[in-house]
């Protein structure tokens, strides 16, 4: 789960506060640096009817963002966190700022 930090739908705030809605990560392109995030990203692409799709027409999906633009949701704290490395008896684990809480 992560939070959009940039674009059209990164968190709103309403009276002083700020409202963030925790999204799904769908994919991970790690060579190119890119997320599929859940409902950002809306692009509609026309497509020409096929064996799969006898209607054809307009097709609306997710595009990939870049990573930079979402950060982790700590669902213990209820808010987006950053991430610490450290090492545990020899392992490299990844643990939540906010929390403290490992991230599996």
């Amino acid at each position: 789960m992560v939070i959009v930090i940039s674009g059209n739908s990164k968190p709103q705030k309403e009276d002083g506060k700020t409202i963030y809605k925790p999204r799904k990560v769908l994919k991970v392109l790690p060579e190119d640096g890119r997320v599929v995030v859940e409902g950002v990203g809306i692009v509609t692409r026309h497509t020409k009817p096929s064996a799969q799709n006898t209607k054809g027409g307009l097709v609306k999906k997710e595009a990939p963002i870049h990573i930079s633009n979402v950060m982790l949701w700590d669902a213990k704290a209820g808010a987006p966190t950053k991430v610490k490395r450290s090492r545990e008896s020899g392992k490299l684990v990844r643990i939540a700022k906010k929390s403290g809480e490992e991230i599996k």
